[in-house]
This record gives C-alpha cells, sequence and structure tokens, in this order.
C-alpha cells in the first residue's frame, strides 16, 4: 500500500456507511467540516479528494483549460453525465414510423 502518510489509521464506519476523516488528513488537505468530498473508485482503491472551491474551478468552461487532477475528474464526470442524459434521451425518444 503506497502512502504519505507515517502510517494508516484505522477508521470505524458507522450502520449509515459514515466515516470520520481523521482531522490531521482534513488539515492537511483543507477539507471543511462541515464541507464536501467526492468518493470515487481509481485502480481497485476508493478514493477521497476535496471538492475544489469556486476559486480553484475558475475558468474551468474557458477554452484555455487548466490541466490538473480535479479539473480533469470534473469533465469525466460532467462529459458521463451528458452521455446518460443523451442515452436516455434516445431511449424514450419514440420511434418514426418510417
Amino acid at each position: 500500500m503506497s502512502s504519505n502518510t507515517p502510517s494508516p489509521e484505522v477508521v470505524r464506519v458507522s450502520q449509515k456507511g459514515q466515516a470520520t476523516i481523521p482531522k490531521a488528513l482534513r488539515e492537511k488537505f483543507g477539507i471543511e467540516t462541515p464541507g464536501e468530498v467526492f468518493v470515487y473508485e481509481e485502480s481497485d482503491r476508493i478514493v477521497i479528494e476535496p471538492v475544489p472551491s469556486p476559486d480553484e474551478l475558475h475558468g474551468i468552461h474557458a477554452d484555455a483549460r487548466e490541466s490538473g487532477s480535479i479539473t480533469e475528474r470534473m469533465r469525466k464526470l460532467r462529459d458521463a453525465d451528458h452521455r446518460r442524459e443523451e442515452e436516455q434521451f434516445e431511449r424514450l425518444r419514440p420511434e418514426s414510423d418510417e
């Protein structure tokens, strides 16, 4: 297991699936409480990533996009949403009487 922290910390998961991110990691990565984080799977691991502030997202829709893992992840999520919407629209579209 590759990690930048000195040693892994055991965190309990409640019946509701809730887990507490250790204070040192919240402070290190700027995770506010209450706040939000991205949770996703990558390479058979669960990844927790801070949701960027509006300042960090500045220009995400501009032509000259700034590269970065958060910006790229947001783009991928948005593109996946668009594809799902298009697929749903196509399934619901009535067939023409051609």
